[in-house]
């Protein structure tokens, strides 16, 4: 007897069985081919049209509860839609099955053409978006992929201090001084090749040099950090104009739209110092007022000693740390806080500065925390960082009154006023 598959059918009968009593699945194919026969004519017989190929194997599942049997009936057919119309309209004659009374449904008749056309035009889709993607780059790609590989390359090291700089350094007579070497491949990408950078928050004689033969525009991210390292290199060097990124973005991910409306507004360099908050006043100036006023200025932090000198100086005589008392222990929202600054910092070899309301007064490196923190002297509530707190770090946290020390491990343990947590606290 020939068989069709379902996959070999044009379309597929979908009928459901409700029957009141207990029935197996030999007594509805019964059903199906004894009260169909002689129904339809010779040329719709089920038993001929299924040994001639025309109907597949029906499939028939059914499942007791409770007394009852229901179930689903499948026909595959690859009659045309008339003929498979009628052979299914002709399965809702049937309202007995053995002993039981019965009723059956017709839901949908299925086309599988429609089923395989709908695949084959995703799959199409998928195939020509991997070889637009892949294979088949427009000439504006290449070009831009040419391109961006040639002011890469064009990268150099300038000066004593090997900084990284574009090409056009020395035969310009106006220079962007930018933070780090990010930010200098990102503005060659855009094409601007009069770009140097500092190498981190110290200023490189270099760039002092420079600024004394050139026109300088620092341009830096816009954050905290960034104002920290207008004020820092406006004490050292000759400083003409000043610009930032947008807020909370780094010039290193800018677009080059991004780029020249910054640089289109950039300010005098003594216009900036007037807009710049007031936590640019001397240190030595800033004493702990009594807490009412303390908490009055707390955003107004002053700025690290070493801006505003070009040569090195001894830091400044520190407060001596607050006797007795017991470290302070954190709120459920600084815990939250402080991971998630950790977490952030994992693999930087950075460290963030925080005060008493959470926000983050600068970020500096490792190497430069302790020295930065003893310029400081005060105003610092948490300092976060990707390293060990040790013995060294733990005196000048206490001397600077620091609240909280948030490390990935320690050597130490909490005391004084200092509370020393690390990851595994978090």
């Amino acid at each position: 007897m020939a068989k069709i598959a379902q996959v070999s059918a044009k379309y597929i009968v979908h009928a459901e069985i409700q029957i009141d009593g207990v029935v197996d699945r030999p007594d509805v194919i019964g059903a199906i081919f004894g009260q169909t026969e002689g129904l339809l004519g010779a040329d719709l017989e089920l038993r001929e049209l299924q040994r001639s190929g025309r109907i597949g194997r029906i499939e028939v599942n059914v499942d007791i509860k409770s007394g009852k049997s229901a179930g689903v009936i499948i026909i595959p057919s690859s009659l045309d839609k008339a003929e498979t119309s009628i052979v299914a309209a002709s399965l809702e004659v049937i309202q007995r099955i053995g002993p039981c009374n019965a009723k059956i449904k017709v839901v949908n008749i299925e086309d599988v053409r429609v089923s395989k056309r709908q695949f084959v035009i995703d799959r199409a889709k998928e195939l020509l978006k991997n070889l637009i993607e892949a294979t088949m780059p427009d000439s504006q790609e290449l070009a831009d992929e040419v391109s961006y590989a040639v002011r890469v390359m064009e990268i150099q090291e300038y000066g004593k201090d090997r900084l990284p700089a574009g090409p056009a350094v020395d035969e310009s007579d106006e220079v962007i001084v930018v933070e780090g070497r990010a930010d200098v491949l990102n503005l060659l990408k855009q094409g601007f090749k009069n770009v140097i950078a500092m190498n981190g928050t110290s200023v490189p004689e270099t760039i002092i040099d420079l600024s004394k033969k050139k026109t300088l525009t620092i341009f830096v991210d816009g954050d905290r950090g960034g104002d920290l390292i207008i004020k820092e290199l406006g004490g050292v060097a000759e400083i003409d104009f000043v610009t930032k990124a947008p807020d909370g973005k780094e010039v290193e991910e800018l677009t080059k739209k991004e780029i020249h409306k910054a640089l289109r507004a950039r300010v005098a360099f003594e216009q900036a110092k007037t807009e710049m908050p007031s936590d640019s006043m001397r240190i030595e100036e800033r004493r702990p007022q009594p807490s009412r006023d303390y908490r009055d200025n707390r955003d107004r932090r002053p700025m690290p000693q070493q801006q505003q000198a070009p040569r090195p100086m001894q830091p400044p005589q520190m407060q001596a740390p607050m006797p007795g008392g017991k470290p302070k222990e954190p709120t459920p929202h600084e815990k939250e806080v402080f991971e998630e600054m950790l977490e952030d910092l994992i693999g930087t070899r950075g460290a963030y500065l925080l005060d008493e309301k959470l926000t983050i007064l600068g970020k500096v490196p490792l190497s430069e925390l302790q020295g930065t923190i003893k310029s400081l002297r005060s105003g610092v509530y948490a300092v976060i960082f990707d390293g060990v707190v040790d013995k060294d770090l733990l005196v000048i946290a206490e001397r600077a009154n620091v609240s909280f020390l948030v490390a990935m491990d320690t050597k130490l343990k909490s005391q004084g006023r200092v509370n020393i947590l690390i990851s595994d606290d978090l």
